[in-house]
């Protein structure tokens, strides 16, 4: 990796390896119990894992190709790298504690699910995965190597936007005309953007 200009290596490794255990966490710990919801998952979340899993080894394998070397600025590559790595975690994690019982890593509509319309989900619809390709962003970044960056971001966003075609999907099902007003006012991603 090699992000070591004024942050002693062992803590650029820790919020390096802060990504992934939080959403092994995740996990483990957030599924929907079948028992009170209907699973429409679609096998999305095994297909995300799978890419982001090659994806990763595959930036890293790729950070060696001395053609796709970035410039060496790193006071640059150190101050993005942090940015977009604890930004897009920060965000992540604030929509998913936003969401609170309604959030699970497969998807699923629970009993007494509501459609969150407020807070950040009044102006984007997915702000858990635009806080999750962020944290990806920033890993891409580490490398400093524009083919590692490509080899990580194009199948990770590829596999997040067939997650989120698979939650709308549910979505629409579950609640219909309220999601379909919901979707036109709000943008998937990013504000007023995409």
């Amino acid at each position: 990796m090699g992000v070591n200009v004024t942050m002693p290596g062992w803590v650029v490794v820790l919020l390096v390896a802060l990504f992934p255990l939080s959403e092994i966490a995740l996990g483990i710990f957030r599924r929907a119990k079948p028992e009170s919801s209907r699973n429409e998952d679609r096998g999305s979340l095994r297909v995300l894992w799978i890419v982001i899993t090659f994806s990763v080894f595959a930036a890293v394998a790729c950070q060696w190709v001395p053609a796709a070397r970035l410039p060496h600025l790193p006071v640059l590559r150190l101050s993005l790298f942090l940015a977009l790595l604890i930004g897009g975690l920060v965000l992540r994690w604030a929509a998913i504690l936003y969401l609170g019982r309604f959030f699970t890593m497969n998807v699923a509509i629970h009993d007494g699910h509501a459609l969150v319309q407020w807070g950040m989900y009044k102006f984007v619809r997915h702000p858990s995965y635009t806080g999750m390709l962020l944290a990806f962003l920033g890993l891409g970044v580490s490398y400093w190597n524009w083919l590692s960056m490509l080899s990580l971001m194009i199948p990770i966003t590829c596999a997040v936007a067939n997650r989120i075609l698979t939650e709308e999907r549910a979505l629409r099902t579950a609640f219909g005309a309220e999601y379909d007003a919901y979707s036109a006012r709000t943008k998937r991603l990013i504000p007023w953007l995409l």
